[in-house]
């Protein structure tokens, strides 16, 4: 695709969970295209400045703010300066959360409560937030990073899947809802990518050289994908290029899912 056919109007972009492997992805992917971007951390603000610097060392517009889903002020605090210089046109949720691999049988109460909250909760503060500004502006894109498990569910990873499955939910009902203002809203079901929780479960020996192997086997591609590459299909849908795509869930697995 070509740089010409991925038009955004002026403004900024706004990446929340930008200081993560895919969020840090979609930062520099945006970023690339000349397209000013605010790339949200919730902890680790040393990670996030250097990412923000390496992408200004490269000619990007950056900047960064301390955001919690579980915190609205915070979430208002960012868009409001983001409008304050202009206009917020795309909103990519990229947020994720270190949980464990747990069976159903094993899940506790407390554990499901906290972890529904983080996620699908989360998401719904940041569409809160962020949706009337979108309406102001004369439209929009949001683009949420979903999960492949929601096409064929993986075993133990309840956790994950649920809560988008939620979120999937509320994805479409934006879609359906404020396609009439100009918004759209779309998701990315990705499968393994080499980067973040992955690769931190595998240091732990969550995932063995076995499920690695194993898994690759079963993927039509048989490799597992890169944050770059979901990033890709980030910005393809978020830009004027996929203008006629709204409430969809858009596998980017390698073929798990068939």
């Amino acid at each position: 695709m070509s740089a010409e056919n991925l038009d955004f109007p002026e403004g900024t972009a706004l990446v929340l969970g930008g200081s993560g492997g895919v969020g840090s992805a979609i930062v520099a992917e945006v970023a690339s295209r000349k397209i000013p971007v605010c790339m949200t951390y919730q902890s680790n603000r040393e990670r996030a400045e250097e990412i923000a610097d390496g992408i200004r060392n490269s000619g990007g517009i950056v900047s960064t703010a301390q955001v919690s889903l579980q915190d609205v002020e915070s979430l208002n605090r960012c868009v409001n300066d983001i409008v304050d210089r202009g206009r917020l046109h795309s909103v990519f949720i990229a947020t994720g959360y270190d949980i464990p691999q747990v069976s159903i049988a094993d899940l506790t109460p407390e554990l499901w409560q906290r972890v529904l909250r983080a996620d699908a909760e989360g998401v719904f503060n940041a569409i809160y937030t962020t949706l009337p500004h979108l309406r102001a502006g004369g439209g929009g894109s949001y683009v949420h990073i979903s999960s492949a498990g929601l096409l064929r569910y993986p075993p133990l990873d309840i956790l994950s899947v649920a809560p988008k499955a939620a979120i999937e939910e509320l994805i479409k009902g934006v879609a359906k809802e404020e396609g009439q203002h100009n918004i759209r809203a779309n998701s990315i079901a990705i499968g393994v990518i080499e980067t973040g929780i992955f690769l931190r479960l595998r240091e732990q020996g969550v995932f063995d050289d076995q499920w690695v192997a194993q898994v690759k086997q079963n993927l039509p591609l048989q490799r597992f994908g890169s944050p770059k590459e979901v990033a890709k299909m980030a910005l393809f849908l978020a830009s004027s290029a996929s203008g006629y795509t709204t409430g969809q869930l858009i596998p980017v697995d390698g073929g798990y899912g068939l």
